[in-house]
């Protein structure tokens, strides 16, 4: 069941940040009881809140990062394909001449004039308006199909060759395009945006009760948008790894779309500090404390962590490090594999799947 469902509307959009669906989806399956709220301070794609809802379990998703939550609010959406396809139309009857279209070698080398035009019609009626669960799965399935690579028969992404899971590069990008002589094609918008609805959402699942929340998970005032009558009896997340910093700048696209400028951001913003591992640890502990004030008694804490090559920092003890003291007793730490074995973080920041490092499932209890 796991395996079917998670290739249909967990899919909508990579993001490199992902584990995999089996991981909150057998620990929410084998342990939680009917009524449990389901919390991720990490949401990133919204794989737990996801998981989550298949199993019939409410849950809040918190994150910082606006291609974060867009995405996570497009795995709690409930959808009919017809009412995806209708919100994309209505946009394009409205505005019909965007207000804003990037300039410059870039966007000419990267996408059809004529796509490009629609995307940024659909982009500024998202923008205008993005509160119904239908504009919400649209937004999702045109992130997802931003960029990608092309295809000599049917089309099925927007831009010229490109990387499914990260954005191009500019400057890199534009010269890879050249020398190629690998030009964008026309696509059309409104048959992609129908063949992805009728993919992640012809199989409807029931309406979900659960929440995203964008917003840093450190910052306690954060939890002062969840209502006071949820209570949490799982927290189940991943965080960022020690040391993986290129969240922003490798989204840089689907952040352009969701509201951001149309160059790329290299700047560090809203992210944990990664100066040390104890900076990283006591940033990390912050999320830890906010969690437990919001949690019932004896609830349980799963945490997915790891690391990356190029950071000579031991995974699991920054995570004891950013437990001490935050309300929270370790029980077990188990192995959970190589990054290589799946889609999981570290794998998106090597070479080569060679020298993956090893990945732990952390469990505590609030105390």
């Amino acid at each position: 069941m796991t395996e079917q469902l998670s290739s249909a509307l967990n899919g909508i959009c990579p993001y490199f940040t992902m584990f995999p669906l089996d991981f909150p989806y057998a620990v929410l399956g084998k342990y939680a009881s009917k009524g449990d709220w389901v919390l991720d301070p990490f949401c990133g794609r919204g794989t737990t809140n996801y998981a989550s809802r298949l199993l019939g379990l409410p849950s809040v998703g918190i994150d910082s990062s606006p291609v974060a939550v867009a995405l996570s609010q497009a795995k709690i959406a409930h959808a009919p394909p017809d009412s995806i396809v209708k919100a994309a139309k209505h946009i394009l009857d409205e505005i019909t001449v965007p207000q804003d279209i990037p300039t410059g070698e870039f966007w000419v080398w990267a996408f059809h004039k004529d796509v490009l035009q629609i995307i940024c019609r659909l982009r500024e009626g998202l923008l205008n308006d993005c509160r119904s669960d239908a504009r919400k799965a649209l937004r999702a399935i045109l992130m997802g199909a931003l960029h990608g690579p092309q295809a000599k028969i049917r089309q099925a992404y927007l831009s010229n060759q490109s990387p499914r899971t990260y954005a191009p590069k500019p400057k890199y990008a534009v010269k890879f395009w050249k020398s190629r002589g690998l030009t964008p094609k026309h696509v059309d918008v409104l048959e992609v945006v129908e063949i992805r609805a009728r993919r992640y959402y012809s199989n409807q699942l029931p309406k979900s009760a659960s929440v995203i929340i964008k917003g840093d998970s450190r910052q306690e005032k954060t939890y002062s948008y969840i209502d006071e009558s949820k209570k949490f009896s799982w927290v189940i997340t991943s965080p960022p790894y020690y040391g993986m910093r290129t969240y922003i700048p490798d989204q840089w696209l689907r952040q352009w779309f969701v509201g951001g400028t149309a160059t790329v951001d290299y700047s560090t913003k809203r992210q944990i500090e990664h100066s040390s591992p104890d900076a990283f640890a006591e940033q990390l502990g912050q999320v830890w404390r906010n969690a437990k004030k919001v949690s019932i008694p004896n609830t349980r804490l799963v945490i997915r962590f790891g690391a990356i090559n190029d950071r000579k920092a031991n995974p699991i003890s920054i995570l004891k490090e950013s437990l001490r003291n935050s309300g929270w007793r370790i029980q077990t730490i188990q192995s959970a594999g190589f990054a290589s074995t799946g889609k999981r973080q570290a794998l998106h920041f090597l070479p080569s799947t060679n020298g993956a490092l090893e990945e732990y499932d952390i469990w505590a209890c609030s105390a």
